[in-house]
């Protein structure tokens, strides 16, 4: 008998027993359907057999992948299926709306998931919505909301505010305990009282990317609070067709974007129901990319209710990173680091995208995020020739580690921040 798969859906049960092991994010909520031709008629089944998730859960794709028949069976008993799935008590509805039409119910409610999608395939179905869950929380940094409270609030409040209101920022994404201080001095910058959106642009690090990519889903969710996607901004960009989508698998897996996540929150949380974000995954660029990219992306930029964050490290040293520039003049290894970072600090202050490309070319600096600020700094052109004055100034440096021989290894961190004058 031909064969094919088909990818079955399962619903997310928060534990709630005090048995639950540390860690451990959920059960999964099995349906006694055996077949389903699509994750609606599986979703009716439930509905159909008085089986429903309880409050509080999220629809989320399983990694369950079952051989059926090519032709697939009705389930027996089954009539004709009606026009839309019935609601399932206790699944959340988008955000801010007090109910969800007949036509959204019926099919996806913003952009469906396209072909193209990178890292495997990621649905919205019905009128639910698809959650990223904070997935580095308890080993990135802390999932617990208060204790991560206090330590954001902690950084944040030995920094000064020098450079505010910031348009953009430039933090890095590594474990809150080697960057945490350092990214304060980025975040300290931005006003929420002007803010509105907020772009987050962060690199690939797990899949092959020639392009960005869009979230699949609408709500990111972070110890402090949810964030949600800005889908009318997501449809403007989807409609370039310079973007690809990322699956739940990716979004989840990458780290760039989700490590400002809680920073944002807390910036923003005297205004917390008044914004939304616009994360986009930014691959491995061309520099005419990087100019088309920065292109579409100054018109965002020149809005004052804008922020963008651009998601970089920089210099990652020593031989598990294969990368082990080194020069004597500068004295200790660490001190050479330092100094290759602040040259292309120094360049980054001057705007130029294109001495920063030379830059990159000359000395291979293993800055990860070296294409969402080639990006930044395209849009900044752009928008210099429209006769905008612009200034960036990086407000803190650090190393997580000094090198002193060989066998050690460090990243550097960097937080700055972009102002219109």
């Amino acid at each position: 008998m031909e064969s094919r798969f088909v990818r079955f859906c399962a619903i997310r049960i928060p534990r709630e027993s005090k048995r639950a092991k540390p860690g451990c994010r959920g059960l999964l909520f099995a349906s006694p359907h055996p077949i389903a031709r699509s994750s609606r008629r599986l979703l009716r089944a439930l509905s159909q057999a008085g089986s429903s998730p309880p409050p509080g859960s999220c629809l989320r794709p399983s990694r369950l992948f079952l051989p059926l028949p090519a032709v697939l069976p009705e389930p027996p008993g089954s009539a004709a299926p009606p026009a839309a799935p019935p609601p399932l008590s206790g699944a959340r509805a988008l955000p801010g709306e007090e109910g969800v039409s007949a036509a959204a119910a019926a099919g996806p409610v913003s952009c469906p998931l396209p072909p193209n999608t990178i890292g495997g395939s990621g649905t919205k179905m019905s009128n639910r919505v698809l959650c990223r869950e904070a997935s580095h929380a308890g080993s990135w940094y802390t999932a617990s909301g208060p204790q991560l409270n206090a330590q954001l609030e902690g950084w944040l409040s030995q920094v000064q505010s020098t450079k505010r209101p910031a348009r953009a920022i430039i933090a890095p994404h590594a474990g809150y305990t080697y960057c945490g201080s350092c990214a304060a001095h980025a975040y300290k910058q931005v006003d929420p009282t002007i803010t509105r959106k907020i772009f987050i642009l962060g690199p690939s690090h797990h899949v092959p990317l020639s392009r960005c990519a869009l979230s699949s889903v609408e709500i990111y969710r972070t110890p402090l609070y949810d964030l949600r996607i800005d889908q009318k901004i997501y449809g403007e960009l989807w409609k370039t067709g310079m973007f690809e989508r990322m699956s739940l698998q990716t979004d989840e897996d990458e780290h760039s974007i989700e490590m400002h996540l809680p920073y944002t929150a807390k910036a923003m949380e005297s205004h917390k129901d008044e914004f939304t974000i616009v994360p986009v995954l930014v691959g491995a660029l061309s520099e005419s990319k990087e100019q088309e990219f920065g292109k579409l992306f100054s018109k965002y930029l020149a809005d004052p209710s804008n922020l963008f964050v651009v998601s970089s490290d920089f210099c990652h040293w020593g031989q598990r990173f294969r990368y082990s520039y080194y020069d004597e003049s500068q004295g200790e290894i660490y001190r050479s680091i330092e100094h290759l970072d602040k040259m292309g600090m120094s360049i980054i202050e001057q705007l130029d995208p294109v001495s920063f490309s030379n830059y990159l070319k000359k000395y291979h600096n293993t800055i990860c995020g070296r294409h969402p600020i080639g990006v930044l700094l395209n849009a900044i052109t752009e928008l210099q020739k429209n006769g905008m004055n612009m200034s960036f100034s990086f407000l803190n440096y650090a190393q997580s580690s000094q090198c002193r021989n060989w066998q050690d290894s460090s990243v550097s961190y960097a937080a700055g921040a972009l102002m219109v004058h």
